[in-house]
């Protein structure tokens, strides 16, 4: 397991990057990590990797200290894995190469084994003998998770995973990729931007902002209770309405036109996104966003009623 204990994090003096942030994260568990960017999700990442020499606190991985550049010549630990943002490949040997790098050459045919498993598991097993230089960002990308994953870590952290791969990669990219983790029993922490990636794998969420966890649940909970407007902007567009005497956050999903309601707004925009469009109204004299099966014109006074 591990134990993350009243950590404190500074750059410079009294320029504090993370404050008391304390968690605990089971084997084989996954954990995202959301905020906004400059919110300490990457320095959180290499603190727990060992890349850091923290201000006050402890990281514990069963019955190890995780500790910093301090105390090894060589930081981070080995056991664990970090993919951070620059990728750190060999630019000028195969994908097949790159994966295998650290595994041994005694066992060719384990190697072998092991390097086709993971290029299936990143989807690209037809680019094996393709030069790494010729990648895309987002191939380059799944490579380096690849790479991480070769040894079988104990625990993988990954700073913006998808944040290179195209849209129309990145679901199924996001299924095989924590499936595989969940099959090998590795524990896992993402930091990232996009609430799918928290909704789609994640046992635990954890938010920081102004450099501290202002919340720590299931991400199901936090979606159906956000507790504050931050929290629930993270995952969608998002209304703080007071609706019937009584402040909530609802999504654009939540409201839908009713000929039976007393909620009137004004249609101001129409947004088509394919499926829906997103429709911007105006509701006492407040902008507000919904989704709606068909345009609407602006302008035009409509019913709205609001779903729980």
């Amino acid at each position: 397991m591990l134990k993350v204990s009243n950590i404190s994090f500074e750059y410079a003096p009294k320029k504090e990057v993370l404050t008391d942030i304390s968690f605990t994260l089971g084997e084989g568990q996954h954990l995202c990590v959301m905020g906004e960017s400059g919110s300490g999700k990457s320095t959180l990442l290499k603190a727990v990797y060992g890349l850091l020499d923290l201000k006050k606190g402890s990281i514990n991985w069963k019955n190890q200290e995780i500790l910093g550049p301090a105390f090894h010549l060589v930081p981070g630990m080995s056991f664990f894995k970090y993919v951070a943002q620059d990728f750190d490949l060999m630019p000028y040997t195969s994908v097949a190469e790159n994966i295998g790098k650290f595994l041994s050459r005694f066992y060719p045919e384990e190697k072998e084994q092991r390097t086709n498993e993971l290029l299936e598991v990143i989807e690209m097993s037809s680019f094996a003998n393709e030069k790494v230089k010729t990648l895309s960002g987002g191939q380059q990308q799944r490579v380096a998770i690849a790479r991480a994953l070769a040894k079988e870590p104990e625990l993988i952290l990954l700073d913006e995973p998808f944040g290179q791969i195209d849209n129309f990669k990145k679901n199924s990219l996001r299924r095989k990729l924590f499936s595989y983790l969940k099959e090998k029993n590795i524990s896992c922490i993402v930091a990232t931007h996009d609430g799918d990636d928290a909704l789609s794998f994640a046992d635990q969420m954890m938010v920081i902002k102004n450099k501290k966890v202002i919340a720590f649940d299931s991400p199901r909970n936090l979606y159906k209770s956000p507790p504050e407007h931050y929290v629930a902007a993270l995952f969608d567009d998002v209304n703080e309405l007071c609706v019937d005497g009584e402040n909530r956050f609802i999504y654009p999903h939540q409201i839908e036109t009713s000929i039976d309601s007393s909620h009137k707004v004004v249609v101001k925009k129409s947004f088509f996104k394919g499926s829906f469009w997103l429709i911007e109204a105006t509701y006492n004299s407040q902008a507000i966003f919904f989704k709606n099966a068909e345009n609407i014109i602006p302008g035009k006074e409509i019913n709205i009623c609001f779903k729980n």
